[in-house]
């Protein structure tokens, strides 16, 4: 229920715990936790251990630990919750003074037991979760980035097209990679999507993997103009190449890339900006500066 000042335009901030902070330094955060069933519910709540592996966001084994479990406490262990009713629970998490540098992970679960069924020995427990994505280290935080690489589309031995697309964590914290994908300039000035691609890859710093997009089956073969629109939080980044989908059961030629591109302000256009300013500036001085006697030309009305 609440995210820090600097990111409450991110949207991965105001759905897990993101955050950045110094050795030493101390943060809560309220959850809410809610019982979207006709049953009363006992629910434990407790943090776990998480980890960024094989382009995934990994959880723990039961009540796994690692250093940001051991940082983390919450107000309550446990709560009763009636038919819909909810409850407020406050994390702190507390970062010891001589903590390395590095981002951590982990998940604050709560967790309810269904009752076993008459003459039953089984019971199932439900767990949902916050992540949490802690960066710690003196200075600010590092900055969060990825790049769009090769794109490769295939047809499935039924028929069904999709495309995979590698994307590289350049960045310093970890990323989770939401999009979509669209086609259009296919076979008669046709177009189709905007498509979703599949979520659930998180990436590492430095680390590498793919996001993909399936089509329908009666998608044409092409060629077809592929734009690919990725984002994590408030990174955005784009690319549009040219593909050819093969027949089924085959994998298609690598696309032939048009262009790669920063959504918002890049680097380039910042120095852009800024000369343009300085120009400005520049211009602006010197008006000020010319002498109140300086001549005027006259110009006749009747010229």
């Amino acid at each position: 229920m609440e995210a820090p000042t600097n990111r409450r335009d991110d949207p991965r901030a105001l759905r897990y715990i993101v955050d950045h902070l110094r050795p030493g330094t101390t943060i809560r955060r309220q959850l809410l936790i809610v019982n979207r069933t006709a049953e009363r519910r006992a629910v434990e709540l407790y943090p776990a251990a998480a980890n960024v592996d094989g382009a995934k966001f990994v959880f723990g084994e039961g009540r796994a630990s690692n250093e940001l479990t051991k940082w983390t406490t919450l107000d309550r262990g446990a709560i009763e919750l009636g038919p819909w009713e909810e409850a407020r629970v406050r994390a702190t998490i507390a970062v010891p003074p001589d903590t390395p540098t590095g981002e951590r992970y982990g998940v604050l679960w709560a967790s309810a037991g269904s009752t076993p069924r008459s003459g039953g020995q089984i019971t199932q427990i439900h767990r949902v979760g916050v992540r949490m994505y802690l960066d710690v280290g003196d200075g600010g935080e590092p900055a969060s980035d990825f790049s769009i690489g090769e794109m490769r589309p295939a047809r499935s031995p039924q028929g069904e097209p999709s495309v995979t697309v590698q994307v590289n964590n350049t960045g310093g914290r970890a990323v989770d990679l939401t999009g979509t994908v669209t086609l259009t300039d296919g076979p008669a000035g046709s177009r189709a999507g905007p498509f979703p691609v599949a979520e659930g890859t998180t990436l590492a710093p430095g680390a590498a993997g793919q996001v993909g997009a399936r089509f329908p089956a009666e998608l044409p073969n092409g060629p077809w103009k592929i734009e690919v629109d990725l984002k994590s939080g408030l990174v955005q980044r784009s690319a549009t190449a040219r593909i050819q989908f093969p027949e089924p059961g085959r994998e298609g030629e690598r696309a032939t890339f048009y262009s790669r591109v920063f959504t918002g302000w890049t680097a380039a256009a910042s120095v852009a900006g800024l000369l343009l300013l300085a120009g400005l500036a520049v211009l602006a001085r010197r008006y000020r500066r010319r002498p109140a006697s300086a001549p005027r030309e006259r110009v006749s009305a009747n010229r």
